[in-house]
């Protein structure tokens, strides 16, 4: 009998939490992958940064969702092959996506759902697209290590 003995994947720990990828089943996803891509997003800080450019004219005591957390869901989104914002109606409780995005994966909020995102997707002005291309020319990655925010 073979006995296969699978190594384990360690990522950063989020919130004093140990994150370790195992492929022992359980509450899984189909996109593993997307947890490198928020690793390198947050080291970026790719989405808070082009969200400081966007415009928010809602209420900030009514906002659920962030535009940094809207635009993190849809790039991961976009990244991992949902190019269809419809996507992520299933997408949004997804546990991979979810801790990607920075919520527990079986207790945090769920993500944006579709007709949040279709609104976002045309808000911003041109002069805010414009500005959004500038700064991302020639990324660069911060020059010392960011801490990934605590999941809600």
């Amino acid at each position: 009998m073979q006995d296969d003995t699978i190594e384990t994947f360690g990522f950063p720990a989020i919130g004093r939490k140990k994150l370790t990828a195992a492929f022992d089943g359980g509450r899984i996803t189909s996109d593993g992958g997307v947890m490198l891509l928020a690793a390198a997003e947050r080291r970026l800080g790719i989405a808070e940064g082009l969200a400081e450019l966007i415009a928010d004219p809602r209420n900030p005591l009514l906002v659920i969702h962030s535009v940094a957390d809207i635009l993190r869901a849809r790039m991961f989104a976009i990244a991992c092959g949902y190019e269809d914002a419809d996507d992520l109606d299933h997408l949004r409780s997804d546990p991979g996506f979810k801790l990607a995005c920075g919520r527990w994966p079986d207790s945090g909020d769920d993500l944006c759902s579709q007709p949040t995102m279709s609104r976002w997707e045309n808000a911003p002005t041109l002069r805010e697209v414009v500005r959004m291309t500038t700064p991302w020319s020639t990324p660069t990655a911060p020059a010392t290590p960011v801490r990934p925010p605590r999941p809600r």
